[in-house]
């Protein structure tokens, strides 16, 4: 049986700054697509999307019938670069205004979601700036945070001042279990795909009592 989380520390985790309450998974299999980087790289980013896909019980697929591919990583080196890609400016609306705006902030990382008519998740887009403190970390380190912290909708202030990951006592880089499993509550089948109350944090923690 999963550790018990308190609801409220849940509801944090899906609460905005704006206070209100949301949560959305996927309504769809993943199908990711890698720009920017080598083999190497890319087949350690499909692997830890496999890999939080299995852990949420979700379905993968070659390829997207709507947008070909609907989980889209972009890795370059400054945010300039961004848009010089043929049709980004279609991806991303006002992207000129996002960019200056990421370069103010000296951003290093930058996510954002396209939701279907019902609000659950049809795509997902990760830009990653490579810079001095991204380019440390181990590539399957930055896959597995980047992927859990887009295999749901979490809030916009959820892991300010920490982390999606854990280190095991061998120094292992692992999915804190805690994490773990919200990801495998709001994908239980009986969960809804979005939810914009509160109470559906008491719901999660509900199922991660039963796991």
């Amino acid at each position: 049986m999963a550790e018990l989380i308190a609801p409220k520390v849940i509801e944090a985790l899906f609460t905005r700054a704006d206070g209100s309450y949301l949560f959305a998974r996927w309504g769809r299999p993943v199908a990711p697509i890698v720009f920017g980087t080598d083999d190497q790289t890319l087949a350690v980013i499909k692997g830890a999307v496999e890999a939080v896909v299995l852990l949420a019980n979700h379905e993968m697929a070659e390829t997207d019938p709507e947008l070909g591919a609907n989980m889209m990583f972009f890795f370059f080196r400054e945010w300039d670069e961004l848009p010089e890609v043929p049709g980004m400016d279609r991806l991303v609306p006002n992207l000129e205004i996002l960019v200056a705006r990421l370069k103010r902030e000296d951003a290093n990382q930058y996510r954002i979601f396209r939701f279907d008519e019902a609000g659950a998740i049809r795509a997902a887009f990760i830009f990653l700036r490579m810079d001095g403190e991204l380019s440390q970390i181990p590539a399957d380190t930055l896959a597995l945070a980047q992927v859990a912290q887009t295999i749901v909708l979490w809030s916009d202030t959820a892991f300010l001042g920490s982390s999606v990951l854990a280190t095991t006592g061998d120094n292992q880089v692992i999915l804190r279990p805690d994490v773990g499993a919200i990801i495998r509550a709001g994908y239980d089948p009986v969960m809804p795909l979005v939810a914009q109350d509160p109470s559906h944090a008491l719901r999660l923690a509900a199922r991660i009592s039963q796991m």
